[in-house]
């Protein structure tokens, strides 16, 4: 059941960083106009449209993750107090804290998308997606190399 969660919150992860990754990409380097290349296209998306999806998937990340999450109390962490690998415990307990601070950002990154149109407050949208996409980035590369460090179900 524990290898069934993690492979769910994984592709969670993955679909969520690549829609609040297109998303800020489109908002921090808007494309002038669409003239067909990959790069014009990645940077012409109406970023607008991932705004319910990011916070939902972001919530169930989240929530599976914290699934997941007495697993590797159990078992990774001994390991990495066993090997004396203060610094990836570090950054996970520093991937703890950023999610947290992620969920409490999402309703204000909800507000600020919902009139996406309000040029006023653009500049408060582009850092607080910005602000968003650094912590998912954040995380999933965490996640990521403990998951490598330990080995899922050794």
């Amino acid at each position: 059941m524990i290898t069934f969660l993690l492979i769910i919150h994984s592709l969670a992860a993955v679909t969520l960083l690549g829609a609040l990754t297109h998303q800020t990409i489109s908002v921090l380097w808007p494309a002038r106009q669409r003239t067909g290349s990959f790069v014009s296209s990645l940077r012409s998306v109406p970023s607008m449209t991932y705004t319910n999806a990011i916070i939902v998937l972001y919530v169930l990340t989240a929530i599976v993750g914290s699934l997941v999450y007495p697993e590797y109390r159990l078992s990774v962490r001994t390991t990495l107090h066993d090997f004396r690998l203060y610094g990836p415990e570090g950054a996970f307990e520093l991937k703890e804290h950023m999610i947290s601070i992620g969920l409490g950002l999402l309703p204000a990154y909800w507000y600020y998308w919902k009139y996406a149109g309000a040029k006023e407050q653009a500049a408060t949208r582009t850092i607080v997606t910005g602000l968003l996409a650094a912590i998912v980035w954040y995380g999933f590369l965490t996640g990521h190399v403990l998951n490598n460090i330990r080995g899922f179900g050794s």
